[in-house]
C-alpha cells in the first residue's frame, strides 16, 4: 500500500480501481485513515515541540471558539458529516474534470495545497502564523494527499467516507468529553 501511494504521489494519474468490492475498498480506506491519522499525530507532536522549543504563542485555535459557542453535537455533525462532504466536493470533486488531462498532476497538487492551506484559518491570523503555515497545516496537507489518492483510486464517495472516518477519530474524543462535561485541558 505504501509503495503504491509513493508511486502515485511521484506521478499522479487518474486511474480508478474497479477490481475491489465495496467491503474491500472500505478495509483499504480504513488502513489509509490509520496511516493519515498516524502521520498527522506525528506532525502535530512536531508542531507542539516547535511551539514549545521556540516559545511560540499560536493563539486561540478555531476549535476552542467552536466548542465555546456551540453544543458538542454541532462539532460532531460538522466534523463528521458537513466538512467531509463540503471539502471533498470542493477539493477532490474537480479532479474528475481533469482525469484525461495532462494537467491532472498539477490540478491534484494545487487542490491539495489549497485544501491544506485553507486550514490556516484554524489559527489566529498574524504574521508569525502565516510564516509558520507550512508547518501548522502539514497534518492537513498529508491527509489531503491521502484523500486525493483515495478519490482517484476509489471515487469521490470513498474520499468522503475516509474524510469522515479521519475527522471522527480526531473529533470523537472531544465530542465525548464535551458530551459528558469532562474538562479538556
Amino acid at each position: 500500500m505504501i509503495e503504491e501511494i509513493i508511486q502515485f504521489l511521484k506521478k499522479p494519474v487518474y486511474q480508478v480501481d474497479n477490481s475491489l468490492r465495496t467491503k474491500e475498498k472500505l478495509k483499504y480506506i480504513l488502513k489509509l485513515t490509520v496511516l493519515a491519522i498516524s502521520i498527522s499525530v506525528v506532525l502535530s507532536i512536531l508542531i507542539g515541540l516547535i511551539e514549545t522549543v521556540f516559545s511560540l504563542d499560536l493563539g486561540k485555535h478555531a476549535m476552542d471558539d467552536f466548542l465555546e459557542n456551540y453544543p458538542a453535537i454541532y462539532l460532531f455533525l460538522f466534523a463528521v458529516l458537513g466538512a467531509p462532504i463540503m471539502e471533498e466536493l470542493m477539493f477532490r470533486g474537480p479532479m474528475g474534470w481533469f482525469k484525461n488531462s495532462k494537467m491532472f498532476p498539477y490540478i491534484f497538487y494545487v487542490l491539495t495545497l489549497v485544501f491544506g492551506f485553507m486550514h490556516i484559518t484554524n489559527y489566529e491570523m498574524n504574521l508569525q502564523n502565516l510564516l509558520l503555515s507550512p508547518f501548522l497545516v502539514a497534518p492537513q496537507l498529508s491527509a489531503g494527499l491521502l484523500l486525493g489518492f483515495t478519490r482517484v483510486k476509489f471515487g469521490l464517495v470513498f474520499s468522503m467516507i475516509m474524510h469522515a472516518f479521519y475527522n471522527l477519530i480526531l473529533a470523537g474524543p472531544i465530542f465525548i468529553f464535551k458530551l459528558f462535561d469532562i474538562p479538556i485541558e
